[in-house]
């Protein structure tokens, strides 16, 4: 049996419980402001984008899946691994207070089951390719740098830290950012998958530097390739935590019929 099959059998019956758990490690994000209407056709139904002081944002993230569990069991080889994605931020109310959510345009990852199974049982947005990251150590600094192949190519995002560990201000953009606690994905025009994502509130390092090597048409499409030609409104990298993802509905917005999504 492939692990790919194996994944399927195994999340085949998932419940409402949390089928994935893991720890988010060393979050490389490079956030950009961006018009509204380039992220319309993304947008989920029953979600609206979440504007922070003014400013729309999508944000490049890298940073690496630790001590993976699916359903509490870990599979060779899906352990640990990089992922890079491109995600925007967006919000539902429902039951009377807002819903705090990121959409995602695309996550990079290195194994072709992840993938499989995002994508057929999630509707999720998932590519494998080549993959590999490195943390540099220094006396007074850390730089923290991931890696993915489009072709020949080896496209590369790095952030240059100090050591010190700083909370991550309240109201501040670091907690905007960071404070999402569910994903959306777009099924249809009506039909929106939601799911939760726990974990504790974040600390951050001091960013020092920080270099882009990216084709961002290549990776990401025409819808993106502005990317290329400016430069992030900031750039953040928080140290991250054990995380769980759970409570996965499918939403039908036109209905206002609400099920677990198996």
């Amino acid at each position: 049996m492939s692990i790919a099959t194996y994944f399927y059998f195994l999340t085949a019956n998932l419940t409402s419980d949390s089928f994935l758990k893991a720890e988010w490690k060393n979050l490389a994000l490079f956030n950009y402001e961006v018009a509204p209407q380039v992220l319309e056709k993304y947008l989920p139904a029953g979600t609206e984008i979440d504007i922070w002081n003014n400013k729309c944002y999508v944000s490049l993230v890298g940073f690496m899946f630790k001590n993976t569990k699916i359903l509490g069991v870990k599979i060779p080889f899906h352990i640990n691994f990089e992922e890079v994605n491109l995600r925007f931020y967006v919000k539902r109310f429902e039951n009377g207070e807002w819903k705090r959510g990121v959409v995602f345009i695309k996550e990079i990852v290195p194994r072709k089951a992840i993938t499989f199974i995002a994508n057929t049982l999630y509707r999720e947005h998932y590519e494998t390719q080549q993959m590999k990251h490195q943390i540099v150590e220094n006396k007074d600094t850390d730089t923290f740098i991931y890696q993915w192949k489009n072709g020949k190519k080896w496209n590369t995002i790095e952030v240059k830290t100090k050591k010190d560990l700083n909370k991550i201000e309240v109201g501040s953009e670091a907690e905007f950012i960071t404070e999402h606690y569910f994903g959306y994905t777009k099924i249809s025009e009506e039909t929106t998958f939601e799911y939760e994502v726990t974990h504790p509130r974040w600390e951050q390092l001091e960013v020092l530097n920080h270099n882009t090597v990216l084709d961002f048409r290549e990776t990401y499409g025409e819808d993106f390739e502005f990317l290329q030609h400016i430069k992030p409104t900031s750039v953040l990298l928080a140290k991250g935590s054990e995380i769980g993802v759970k409570n996965k509905r499918k939403l039908n917005i036109k209905e206002r019929v609400y099920e677990i999504a198996v």
